[in-house]
Protein backbone atom coordinates (compact mmCIF):
# COMPACT_ATOMS: atom_id res chain seq x y z
CA UNK A 1 0.00 0.00 0.00
CA UNK A 2 1.04 3.65 -0.36
CA UNK A 3 0.93 6.16 2.48
CA UNK A 4 1.56 9.69 1.26
CA UNK A 5 4.69 9.46 -0.87
CA UNK A 6 6.05 6.33 0.83
CA UNK A 7 5.49 2.75 -0.24
CA UNK A 8 4.93 0.52 2.79
CA UNK A 9 5.48 -3.19 2.21
CA UNK A 10 3.28 -5.83 3.72
CA UNK A 11 6.45 -6.88 5.55
CA UNK A 12 8.33 -9.00 3.04
CA UNK A 13 10.09 -11.28 5.53
CA UNK A 14 12.65 -13.99 4.81
CA UNK A 15 15.64 -15.75 6.33
CA UNK A 16 19.03 -16.22 4.73
CA UNK A 17 22.41 -17.38 6.04
CA UNK A 18 21.80 -16.67 9.70
CA UNK A 19 19.80 -13.46 9.36
CA UNK A 20 16.12 -12.55 9.27
CA UNK A 21 15.17 -9.69 6.95
CA UNK A 22 12.00 -7.59 7.13
CA UNK A 23 11.57 -5.15 4.24
CA UNK A 24 9.40 -2.24 5.34
CA UNK A 25 9.92 0.70 2.98
CA UNK A 26 11.06 1.76 -0.46
CA UNK A 27 13.76 4.35 0.04
CA UNK A 28 14.54 5.18 -3.61
CA UNK A 29 12.63 4.35 -6.77
CA UNK A 30 13.52 6.54 -9.73
CA UNK A 31 14.55 5.88 -13.32
CA UNK A 32 17.97 7.53 -12.84
CA UNK A 33 19.01 5.48 -9.80
CA UNK A 34 19.02 1.95 -8.44
CA UNK A 35 15.91 0.94 -6.55
CA UNK A 36 16.72 0.79 -2.83
CA UNK A 37 14.68 -0.80 -0.03
CA UNK A 38 14.94 -0.35 3.72
CA UNK A 39 14.88 -3.50 5.84
CA UNK A 40 15.51 -4.70 9.36
CA UNK A 41 18.21 -7.35 9.72
CA UNK A 42 18.50 -9.49 12.86
CA UNK A 43 20.60 -12.57 13.68
CA UNK A 44 18.40 -15.70 13.80
CA UNK A 45 19.94 -16.70 17.12
CA UNK A 46 18.88 -13.43 18.70
CA UNK A 47 20.66 -10.14 19.14
CA UNK A 48 20.11 -6.51 18.18
CA UNK A 49 18.49 -5.74 14.87
CA UNK A 50 19.72 -3.00 12.57
CA UNK A 51 18.49 -1.24 9.48
CA UNK A 52 20.13 -2.07 6.16
CA UNK A 53 19.59 -1.08 2.55
CA UNK A 54 18.71 -3.81 0.03
CA UNK A 55 19.35 -3.30 -3.68
CA UNK A 56 17.19 -5.87 -5.53
CA UNK A 57 18.36 -7.78 -8.62
CA UNK A 58 16.32 -10.28 -10.55
CA UNK A 59 17.96 -13.71 -10.57
CA UNK A 60 15.96 -15.10 -13.41
CA UNK A 61 15.87 -12.33 -16.11
CA UNK A 62 18.17 -11.51 -18.97
CA UNK A 63 20.24 -8.79 -17.30
CA UNK A 64 23.34 -10.93 -16.78
CA UNK A 65 25.65 -7.90 -16.86
CA UNK A 66 23.80 -6.15 -14.02
CA UNK A 67 24.11 -9.23 -11.83
CA UNK A 68 27.81 -9.61 -12.65
CA UNK A 69 28.47 -5.97 -11.80
CA UNK A 70 26.66 -6.42 -8.49
CA UNK A 71 29.00 -9.34 -7.79
CA UNK A 72 31.94 -7.04 -8.57
CA UNK A 73 30.55 -4.41 -6.18
CA UNK A 74 30.43 -6.96 -3.36
CA UNK A 75 33.93 -8.24 -4.15
CA UNK A 76 35.36 -4.72 -4.35
CA UNK A 77 33.83 -3.90 -0.96
CA UNK A 78 36.16 -6.43 0.68
CA UNK A 79 39.02 -3.97 -0.06
CA UNK A 80 37.16 -0.87 1.19
CA UNK A 81 37.19 -0.45 4.96
CA UNK A 82 36.95 3.26 5.64
CA UNK A 83 34.74 5.32 7.94
CA UNK A 84 33.67 7.48 5.00
CA UNK A 85 32.60 4.60 2.73
CA UNK A 86 29.29 2.82 3.28
CA UNK A 87 29.82 -0.88 3.91
CA UNK A 88 28.54 -3.63 1.63
CA UNK A 89 27.77 -6.76 3.63
CA UNK A 90 27.18 -9.18 0.75
CA UNK A 91 24.17 -10.82 -0.90
CA UNK A 92 20.91 -12.18 0.39
CA UNK A 93 18.28 -14.11 -1.57
CA UNK A 94 14.51 -14.52 -1.50
CA UNK A 95 12.52 -16.40 -4.17
CA UNK A 96 13.68 -15.14 -7.59
CA UNK A 97 15.35 -11.99 -6.32
CA UNK A 98 18.85 -11.41 -5.00
CA UNK A 99 19.72 -8.34 -2.97
CA UNK A 100 22.95 -6.51 -2.34
CA UNK A 101 22.97 -5.76 1.40
CA UNK A 102 24.41 -2.35 2.29
CA UNK A 103 24.93 -0.23 5.37
CA UNK A 104 22.17 2.24 6.21
CA UNK A 105 22.89 5.47 8.08
CA UNK A 106 20.05 7.56 9.46
CA UNK A 107 20.00 10.80 7.54
CA UNK A 108 19.46 11.77 3.92
CA UNK A 109 21.26 11.96 0.61
CA UNK A 110 23.05 15.19 -0.24
CA UNK A 111 20.63 15.73 -3.13
CA UNK A 112 17.75 15.69 -0.66
CA UNK A 113 19.46 18.25 1.58
CA UNK A 114 20.12 20.55 -1.40
CA UNK A 115 16.55 20.22 -2.71
CA UNK A 116 15.01 20.85 0.70
CA UNK A 117 17.29 23.83 1.30
CA UNK A 118 16.00 25.37 -1.94
CA UNK A 119 12.45 24.53 -0.96
CA UNK A 120 12.70 26.55 2.25
CA UNK A 121 14.74 29.41 0.74
CA UNK A 122 18.13 28.51 2.20
CA UNK A 123 21.61 27.82 0.88
CA UNK A 124 24.03 25.32 2.29
CA UNK A 125 26.72 27.28 4.10
CA UNK A 126 30.22 27.36 2.56
CA UNK A 127 31.55 25.57 5.64
CA UNK A 128 28.92 22.83 5.25
CA UNK A 129 29.84 22.38 1.57
CA UNK A 130 33.56 22.30 2.32
CA UNK A 131 33.16 19.80 5.16
CA UNK A 132 31.09 17.40 3.05
CA UNK A 133 33.49 17.68 0.11
CA UNK A 134 36.51 17.11 2.39
CA UNK A 135 34.97 13.94 3.84
CA UNK A 136 34.21 12.58 0.38
CA UNK A 137 37.68 13.52 -0.88
CA UNK A 138 39.20 11.59 2.02
CA UNK A 139 37.12 8.51 1.15
CA UNK A 140 38.13 8.80 -2.51
CA UNK A 141 41.80 9.19 -1.64
CA UNK A 142 41.60 5.96 0.34
CA UNK A 143 39.82 4.12 -2.50
CA UNK A 144 42.20 5.42 -5.16
CA UNK A 145 45.23 4.12 -3.25
CA UNK A 146 43.90 0.64 -2.48
CA UNK A 147 45.88 -2.40 -3.54
CA UNK A 148 45.02 -6.08 -3.81
CA UNK A 149 46.63 -7.06 -0.51
CA UNK A 150 50.27 -6.01 -0.65
CA UNK A 151 50.35 -6.40 -4.39
CA UNK A 152 49.29 -4.39 -7.40
CA UNK A 153 47.14 -1.23 -7.20
CA UNK A 154 43.45 -1.77 -7.88
CA UNK A 155 43.19 1.58 -9.74
CA UNK A 156 39.68 2.15 -8.40
CA UNK A 157 37.68 4.96 -10.00
CA UNK A 158 34.20 5.45 -8.54
CA UNK A 159 32.74 6.95 -11.76
CA UNK A 160 29.45 7.96 -10.15
CA UNK A 161 30.33 10.56 -7.50
CA UNK A 162 27.23 12.72 -7.16
CA UNK A 163 24.71 14.02 -4.64
CA UNK A 164 22.71 10.77 -4.62
CA UNK A 165 25.81 8.75 -3.70
CA UNK A 166 26.75 10.95 -0.76
CA UNK A 167 24.90 10.18 2.46
CA UNK A 168 24.64 12.74 5.26
CA UNK A 169 24.07 11.39 8.75
CA UNK A 170 21.90 13.15 11.28
CA UNK A 171 24.92 12.79 13.59
CA UNK A 172 27.22 14.70 11.22
CA UNK A 173 28.87 11.75 9.51
CA UNK A 174 29.35 11.72 5.72
CA UNK A 175 29.63 8.55 3.67
CA UNK A 176 30.33 7.86 0.01
CA UNK A 177 28.05 5.11 -1.27
CA UNK A 178 27.52 2.78 -4.18
CA UNK A 179 30.67 1.59 -5.94
CA UNK A 180 28.46 -0.41 -8.30
CA UNK A 181 29.67 1.52 -11.35
CA UNK A 182 33.31 1.67 -10.25
CA UNK A 183 36.25 0.76 -12.42
CA UNK A 184 38.85 -1.47 -10.82
CA UNK A 185 41.40 -4.07 -11.81
CA UNK A 186 39.73 -6.92 -10.01
CA UNK A 187 40.38 -10.22 -11.68
CA UNK A 188 37.70 -11.38 -14.11
CA UNK A 189 35.92 -8.03 -14.03
CA UNK A 190 33.52 -7.20 -16.83
CA UNK A 191 34.93 -4.96 -19.51
CA UNK A 192 32.98 -1.85 -20.42
CA UNK A 193 31.63 -2.14 -24.00
CA UNK A 194 32.91 0.46 -26.50
CA UNK A 195 30.78 3.59 -26.59
CA UNK A 196 29.16 3.01 -23.19
CA UNK A 197 29.42 5.84 -20.66
CA UNK A 198 29.55 3.97 -17.37
CA UNK A 199 28.46 5.65 -14.13
CA UNK A 200 26.64 8.97 -13.82
CA UNK A 201 26.87 11.12 -16.97
CA UNK A 202 25.61 14.18 -15.07
CA UNK A 203 28.85 14.44 -13.08
CA UNK A 204 31.38 12.72 -15.32
CA UNK A 205 34.79 14.20 -16.08
CA UNK A 206 35.59 15.48 -19.59
CA UNK A 207 38.36 12.92 -20.13
CA UNK A 208 35.89 10.13 -19.41
CA UNK A 209 33.53 11.49 -22.04
CA UNK A 210 36.33 12.02 -24.55
CA UNK A 211 37.59 8.46 -24.04
CA UNK A 212 34.12 7.02 -24.63
CA UNK A 213 33.54 9.19 -27.70
CA UNK A 214 36.79 7.87 -29.19
CA UNK A 215 36.42 4.27 -28.04
CA UNK A 216 36.15 1.28 -30.33
CA UNK A 217 36.69 -2.41 -29.99
CA UNK A 218 40.42 -2.20 -30.70
CA UNK A 219 41.33 0.28 -27.97
CA UNK A 220 42.48 -0.60 -24.46
CA UNK A 221 40.22 0.34 -21.57
CA UNK A 222 40.75 4.09 -20.92
CA UNK A 223 41.83 3.57 -17.31
CA UNK A 224 44.46 0.97 -18.26
CA UNK A 225 45.62 3.15 -21.14
CA UNK A 226 46.22 6.01 -18.72
CA UNK A 227 43.54 8.34 -20.09
CA UNK A 228 41.43 8.12 -16.92
CA UNK A 229 42.42 7.78 -13.28
CA UNK A 230 41.18 8.88 -9.86
CA UNK A 231 41.34 12.53 -10.83
CA UNK A 232 38.14 11.91 -12.82
CA UNK A 233 36.42 11.48 -9.45
CA UNK A 234 37.98 14.76 -8.30
CA UNK A 235 36.30 16.55 -11.21
CA UNK A 236 32.97 14.97 -10.26
CA UNK A 237 33.44 16.07 -6.65
CA UNK A 238 34.37 19.54 -7.85
CA UNK A 239 31.04 19.75 -9.70
CA UNK A 240 29.24 18.62 -6.55
CA UNK A 241 31.06 21.26 -4.46
CA UNK A 242 30.22 23.94 -7.02
CA UNK A 243 26.58 22.83 -7.02
CA UNK A 244 26.41 23.02 -3.22
CA UNK A 245 27.79 26.56 -3.30
CA UNK A 246 25.69 27.82 -6.23
CA UNK A 247 22.50 26.01 -5.19
CA UNK A 248 21.99 24.89 -8.77
CA UNK A 249 23.43 22.31 -11.17
CA UNK A 250 26.47 23.98 -12.81
CA UNK A 251 25.96 22.57 -16.31
CA UNK A 252 22.35 23.76 -16.49
CA UNK A 253 22.43 27.28 -15.03
CA UNK A 254 19.03 28.92 -14.77
CA UNK A 255 20.13 32.37 -16.00
CA UNK A 256 22.41 31.34 -18.88
CA UNK A 257 21.17 31.76 -22.46
CA UNK A 258 20.26 28.51 -24.20
CA UNK A 259 22.99 27.52 -26.66
CA UNK A 260 22.32 25.57 -29.80
CA UNK A 261 23.98 22.18 -29.75
CA UNK A 262 25.11 20.34 -32.89
CA UNK A 263 22.77 17.42 -33.45
CA UNK A 264 24.58 14.15 -32.90
CA UNK A 265 27.41 15.84 -30.98
CA UNK A 266 27.76 12.73 -28.83
CA UNK A 267 26.95 10.34 -31.64
CA UNK A 268 27.95 6.77 -30.86
CA UNK A 269 27.87 7.33 -27.10
CA UNK A 270 25.20 5.73 -24.97
CA UNK A 271 24.85 6.37 -21.27
CA UNK A 272 24.35 3.64 -18.69
CA UNK A 273 22.03 5.98 -16.81
CA UNK A 274 19.70 8.75 -17.88
CA UNK A 275 20.50 12.36 -17.07
CA UNK A 276 18.50 15.53 -16.60
CA UNK A 277 20.02 16.90 -19.81
CA UNK A 278 20.10 15.16 -23.17
CA UNK A 279 23.43 13.47 -23.83
CA UNK A 280 24.29 15.79 -26.74
CA UNK A 281 23.63 18.88 -24.61
CA UNK A 282 25.45 17.46 -21.60
CA UNK A 283 28.52 16.45 -23.63
CA UNK A 284 28.64 19.80 -25.44
CA UNK A 285 28.47 21.81 -22.22
CA UNK A 286 30.89 19.55 -20.36
CA UNK A 287 33.60 19.72 -23.03
CA UNK A 288 33.23 23.52 -23.20
CA UNK A 289 33.11 24.00 -19.43
CA UNK A 290 35.26 26.91 -18.20
CA UNK A 291 36.39 26.61 -14.55
CA UNK A 292 37.40 30.29 -14.51
CA UNK A 293 33.84 31.27 -15.43
CA UNK A 294 32.56 28.99 -12.67
CA UNK A 295 34.89 30.68 -10.20
CA UNK A 296 33.51 34.09 -11.19
CA UNK A 297 30.03 32.87 -10.26
CA UNK A 298 31.32 32.32 -6.73
CA UNK A 299 32.10 35.95 -5.90
CA UNK A 300 30.11 35.54 -2.69
CA UNK A 301 32.13 32.52 -1.54
CA UNK A 302 35.40 32.59 0.44
CA UNK A 303 38.47 32.96 -1.77
CA UNK A 304 40.04 29.61 -0.74
CA UNK A 305 36.90 27.75 -1.84
CA UNK A 306 36.85 29.57 -5.17
CA UNK A 307 40.43 28.49 -5.75
CA UNK A 308 39.69 24.88 -4.79
CA UNK A 309 36.73 24.72 -7.18
CA UNK A 310 38.82 26.14 -10.04
CA UNK A 311 41.60 23.61 -9.61
CA UNK A 312 39.28 20.62 -9.10
CA UNK A 313 37.46 21.46 -12.35
CA UNK A 314 40.45 21.87 -14.64
CA UNK A 315 39.68 20.19 -17.99
CA UNK A 316 43.09 18.51 -18.06
CA UNK A 317 43.56 15.88 -15.32
CA UNK A 318 47.26 16.76 -14.91
CA UNK A 319 46.26 20.25 -13.72
CA UNK A 320 43.80 18.98 -11.09
CA UNK A 321 44.20 17.94 -7.49
CA UNK A 322 44.48 14.37 -6.47
CA UNK A 323 41.72 13.47 -4.02
CA UNK A 324 44.19 13.69 -1.12
CA UNK A 325 45.37 17.14 -2.19
CA UNK A 326 41.78 18.37 -2.48
CA UNK A 327 41.01 17.05 1.01
CA UNK A 328 44.06 18.82 2.44
CA UNK A 329 43.15 22.14 0.82
CA UNK A 330 39.59 21.88 2.12
CA UNK A 331 40.89 21.10 5.60
CA UNK A 332 43.19 24.12 5.39
CA UNK A 333 40.19 26.32 4.59
CA UNK A 334 38.07 24.77 7.36
CA UNK A 335 40.86 25.43 9.89
CA UNK A 336 40.33 29.18 9.28
CA UNK A 337 36.58 29.11 9.94
CA UNK A 338 35.58 30.48 13.34
CA UNK A 339 34.16 28.65 15.19
CA UNK A 340 35.85 25.48 13.94
CA UNK A 341 33.56 23.21 11.95
CA UNK A 342 32.87 19.70 13.19
CA UNK A 343 30.30 17.00 12.58
CA UNK A 344 28.11 18.56 15.27
CA UNK A 345 27.79 21.82 13.32
CA UNK A 346 27.03 19.93 10.13
CA UNK A 347 24.37 17.91 11.92
CA UNK A 348 22.79 21.07 13.33
CA UNK A 349 22.60 22.74 9.91
CA UNK A 350 21.12 19.62 8.34
CA UNK A 351 18.57 19.32 11.15
CA UNK A 352 17.47 22.92 10.66
CA UNK A 353 16.93 22.34 6.94
CA UNK A 354 14.97 19.14 7.48
CA UNK A 355 12.79 20.65 10.20
CA UNK A 356 11.99 23.65 8.00
CA UNK A 357 11.12 21.32 5.09
CA UNK A 358 8.88 19.24 7.34
CA UNK A 359 6.80 22.35 8.06
CA UNK A 360 6.11 22.94 4.38
CA UNK A 361 2.72 21.45 3.56
CA UNK A 362 3.29 20.74 -0.13
CA UNK A 363 6.65 19.05 -0.66
CA UNK A 364 7.43 19.27 -4.35
CA UNK A 365 11.21 19.40 -4.29
CA UNK A 366 12.34 15.80 -4.04
CA UNK A 367 10.50 12.82 -5.47
CA UNK A 368 13.59 10.60 -5.29
CA UNK A 369 14.27 9.82 -1.64
CA UNK A 370 10.86 8.77 -0.43
CA UNK A 371 11.70 8.36 3.23
CA UNK A 372 13.47 11.68 3.84
CA UNK A 373 10.81 13.22 6.05
CA UNK A 374 9.21 10.12 7.54
CA UNK A 375 9.73 9.34 11.21
CA UNK A 376 12.71 7.08 11.92
CA UNK A 377 12.00 3.62 13.19
CA UNK A 378 12.97 2.97 16.80
CA UNK A 379 16.55 1.98 17.40
CA UNK A 380 19.75 2.89 15.64
CA UNK A 381 20.74 1.93 12.08
CA UNK A 382 24.42 1.38 12.90
CA UNK A 383 25.83 -2.11 13.17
Amino acid sequence: MEVGNVIVFQCLTFNFEGFRYEVFRTQVEHRDYDKLLLAWRQPLGGGPRSQVILKPLQIGGSDHEKRERAWEEVQLATYLDHHGIAKVYGFTFCDDVSYVVMEHMRGCYLLTAMDFALLVGRRLSPAFAAYVAAEVADALDYAHRRTAGDRDPLHIVHRAVGPMRIRLGYDGRVKLMNFGAAYSELRERLKTPPGLLRGDPTYCAPEVLRAVMKSNGNRAAPVIAGAVDGRADVFSLGLVLLEMLLAEYPLDPSEAPVQSVPQGFASGVRAERTAQLGLDVLAYRLLRFDPAAAERQLEFAPAPLRSIVRRALQPEPSERFTAGQMRDELHAYLSTVDPLVSGAEIAAELKAIMEAAARVKRLTANPIERTALTPDEEGDSRE
